[in-house]
């Protein structure tokens, strides 16, 4: 088997230590990054709904706030951000190179885009169930929890499958400009040094985790979905 992986790809398997561990530093920065994005664009993609004209708790202030910060982050390419962003990045985790200092941009990169997933899939709850719970004494968090969110489940989960598949982009971009991870591996020993084979694998390996990736969410919205309309067709019995 070594023999075999030796004569297909002999240069990932002379660099496999550098390899394995851009790959580790790649899920290290998907896992953090996708952890904060998930908090910060739930929480953002929520005000959104709930703060906008005709919303439960409408304010022109905040949803104004929210919604300007997001289009402004959301119009600046990524490459640019992280350069922009160098001054915070080391301000907040000391560095700006490395899996710390790629944390903070793909964070700002990352939430934006997972906040107008999530203002999106809340939009296509029915109003009419919203009204039906504040007519029943439902609080506002109530609503929130009970209407919006639980309410748009499968559009959720396609929301969060479609921004950890970008994620994974940012993060090979991230690479490319210091971050480490898949992207600086297949730049820095695949294209500078003619290694075609580390180049394909580093292809291989991000294919392999994306379809992963939206075989799951698929899996999940489905399932989801079945249920909801199962429990619908119970109620209206």
């Amino acid at each position: 088997m070594a023999e075999w992986l030796a004569s297909i790809m002999p240069n990932v398997v002379d660099y496999s230590g550098k390899f394995w561990s851009s790959c580790l530093a790649t899920g290290q920065m998907f896992l953090i990054a996708g952890g904060f994005t998930l908090v910060f664009g739930s929480i953002f993609g929520v005000l959104l709904t709930v703060t906008k004209k005709g919303g439960i708790l409408e304010s022109p202030l905040v949803y104004g706030l929210v919604n300007t910060l997001t289009n402004v982050f959301r119009s600046i390419p990524f490459v640019i951000l992280l350069i922009f962003l160098i001054p915070l990045t080391r301000m907040i985790v000391g560095t700006a190179i490395g899996v710390k200092g790629a944390i903070v941009p793909l964070v700002f990169g990352a939430v934006p885009f997972f906040t107008r997933q999530v203002e999106a899939a809340l939009a296509n709850v029915a109003p009419g169930k919203v009204e039906a719970a504040a007519a029943m004494g439902s609080g506002k968090l109530g609503i929130i929890f009970r209407v919006y969110l639980h309410e748009a489940v499968p559009d959720l989960i396609r929301a969060v499958t479609i921004t950890a598949i970008s994620l994974i982009g940012l993060t090979t971009m991230a690479g490319a400009v210091g971050a480490g991870g898949i992207g600086s591996f297949a730049i820095n020993y695949g294209q500078n040094l003619h290694h075609q084979d580390i180049v394909n694998v580093c292809v291989l390996v991000l294919l392999v985790f994306v379809s992963l990736i939206q075989g799951l969410g698929n899996t999940l919205a489905r399932r989801t979905t079945n249920r909801s309309l199962f429990r619908r067709k119970v109620e209206t019995k």
